[in-house]
């Protein structure tokens, strides 16, 4: 049975944010892999201007070259139409049973998880680690939401000890767009990527989808 850790998004671009997350991910958890999954069609993104899945394939692709324990995964990308986490689950492990998957999620997700398409499938086909960083809403502390979630729906939830970097791929989109450096927030294959394709250039002001803070 393999220990194989997911980390999904729509990573409009992936950032070192992410890379940081996934090994911490890897390490703590004793995880024989980490797949980066960048997502088809997010439903809850649809009113955002996403960049085409060839592109973000491109520079998770770039992003994770070097790191033997990263791996790439078209699982949801090739799919049409929405993608839910639930399904990409339910399809997993119909195609891996005996595998064991290990959700990386930040705290954001785990106070938003249960107004997911079919929380209950997610947490029953998936152990959830969860990653620190700035939730906007009043919350209960991640404590008491993890022991909460736990008992009503018999999840396995963990969280990452991972320091919260500031970074996000709205503000990598944003510095771009106006003409500022972004070498410290991505590595260098996707900063030539993003310059040689002209991305992220048509206005600062938004248009693209919300980057969060993370590990």
């Amino acid at each position: 049975m393999a220990r194989i850790g997911i980390l999904g998004g729509t990573f409009d671009p992936i950032h070192n944010g992410h890379l940081r997350l996934g090994k911490r991910a890897y390490e703590e958890f004793e995880l024989e892999s980490i797949w980066f999954m960048p997502s088809g069609v997010p439903p809850h993104k649809k009113d955002h201007k996403i960049t085409e899945g060839k592109m973000r394939r491109d520079m998770v692709k770039l992003a994770i070259a070097d790191t033997p324990c990263f791996l790439y995964s078209d699982f949801e990308l090739k799919r049409k139409g929405d993608t839910y986490t639930a399904q990409t689950l339910s399809l997993l492990h119909r195609e891996r049973p005996e595998d064991e998957f290990y959700f990386i999620i930040g705290a954001d997700s785990l106070y938003e998880i249960e107004h997911w398409y079919h929380p209950e499938a997610v947490m029953g086909q998936a152990v959830l680690l969860v990653a620190g960083r700035a939730y906007r809403h009043p919350h209960r502390n991640m404590e008491e939401q993890i022991a909460r979630l736990s008992l009503r729906y018999g999840a396995r939830i963990y969280p990452i000890h991972c320091p919260e970097m500031d970074i996000s791929s709205e503000g990598i989109r944003k510095a771009v767009a106006e003409g500022r450096p972004i070498r410290d927030a991505v590595p260098e294959p996707v900063e030539e990527y993003i310059r040689v394709h002209g991305l992220y250039r048509e206005n600062a002001a938004g248009g693209y989808d919300g980057g969060k803070k993370t590990c």
